[in-house]
């Protein structure tokens, strides 16, 4: 259902019943099986239930929904208008998040409304009509109803903006300033982030109020589970290097690629090598992304190749291996494409294929991590060597 579908790491001897939560909401833990809280939903929860501005930094796969979540449960009761919004930066998070609310809001009678792009509008206007209480949507969207004025947020109370650096990422920083400036001075505000980037942390200054700053993210940022694997090859090996990473694993693997063209090209040649495979990126409707991410969490294939902002709401629990077919753009995007994959107490491992043009952001990755990734070689494909010695970083190709 969300990211508390997989063993985590948990607070030893505290459980769900330490804090001041509601019987009903203590029984719906109960009857999921939730009963001893996670880091951040220990530090987070108590702070919020006592009103608290809360600023949470955590990896991926952390608890942190139920940490927001679980308090709005707590707070609120059916009938008194839109008293939440959860801005969400992809529309998987935003569906995952609303599944996670119908849960815990049932013991109040709570009702979520969804409020996302690429689905038609017509049946959330329909939803606005029945009187939810808790809002859930991306920025684009819910600007869009209230540009129609089909929803009204002028009673809320609890704000929360969920995985802020992936927002940022995608370009959602002006929406997310319009709706700010739309909502109560008045308000309880929390916001999650795996990293805070200074764009992060200028919105904590202006639309927060004395925030509490919990900061459980991992020296590097990437959990500590995870293996870090290079492969050096020639920019003409490069899909032989994937398809050969690909012939000798036979874990649930999540592919990145920045481009469209090259995921639908990758998808196509890994299907003729004989793999299971599907695909998400933004030219794929909303149906067939659903689709592709059900059948990855479900194994009815194993393979998922995605493109960046498509793979921002992945949330499957036991992903065992990501390769990057190009390094990403950023270290923070690197940590969170590495944050699919460990998720909780589990273990994975990341590889990475890169050329000599590469090399710089090689080096950021690794001073980011704290050590060096692993070299690996891979059978079948010419690698490069690094040359040792006073130039830094220099790549040359072995001959063979």
């Amino acid at each position: 259902m969300t990211d508390q579908s997989i063993p985590q790491q948990q607070v030893d001897g505290l459980d769900f019943g330490s804090f001041a939560l509601g019987p009903a909401v203590l029984e719906a833990l109960d009857e999921l099986g939730f009963t001893h809280p996670t880091p951040i939903q220990a530090a987070v929860i108590p702070e919020a239930l006592a009103g608290r501005d809360v600023i949470g930094l955590a990896q991926t796969g952390s608890g942190k929904t139920a940490a927001f979540g679980l308090p709005l449960a707590e707070r609120h009761q059916h009938g008194k208008g839109v008293r939440g919004l959860i801005l969400s930066p992809t529309r998987e998070i935003a569906m995952q998040t609303k599944k996670f609310l119908d849960v815990f809001g049932r013991s109040h009678h709570l009702r979520t409304v969804l409020l996302i792009g690429g689905v038609r509008i017509g049946p959330q206007f329909d939803a606005l009509k029945r009187h939810p209480d808790l809002v859930v949507a991306t920025p684009g969207r819910l600007l869009d109803h209230l540009e129609r004025g089909t929803v009204r947020l002028d009673k809320l109370e609890d704000l929360v903006i969920d995985e802020a650096d992936h927002m940022l990422d995608l370009g959602f920083l002006p929406q997310i300033r319009r709706v700010l400036q739309a909502l109560p001075r008045e308000r309880r505000t929390m916001m999650f982030s795996a990293t805070m980037p200074s764009q992060v942390a200028g919105l904590t200054r202006q639309f927060m109020r004395d925030p509490v700053t919990i900061d459980l993210t991992p020296e590097g940022g990437a959990a500590e589970g995870i293996e870090h694997e290079l492969c050096l090859v020639e920019e003409k090996d490069k899909k032989r290097c994937l398809i050969a990473l690909l012939a000798n694993d036979e874990g649930s693997t999540l592919v990145f690629l920045r481009r469209k063209i090259d995921a639908e090209w990758a998808c196509r040649q890994l299907e003729v090598e004989g793999h299971p495979v599907e695909r998400i990126h933004s030219d794929r409707t909303q149906a067939q992304r659903t689709q592709a991410l059900q059948g990855f969490r479900e194994g009815e294939h194993r393979v998922l190749v995605a493109t960046d902002v498509a793979a921002r709401g992945i949330d499957i629990p036991r992903i065992e291996h990501i390769i990057n077919f190009n390094p990403p753009e950023t270290v923070e995007d690197y940590i969170h494409r590495a944050g699919r994959t460990a998720r909780g107490k589990l273990l994975g491992r990341v590889s990475t294929i890169a050329t000599w043009r590469d090399r710089e952001m090689i080096r950021r990755i690794e001073a980011a991590l704290g050590r060096k990734m692993t070299r690996k070689e891979v059978e079948g494909v010419p690698p490069y060597v690094e040359l040792a010695g006073p130039r830094r970083g220099r790549i040359r190709r072995r001959l063979l």
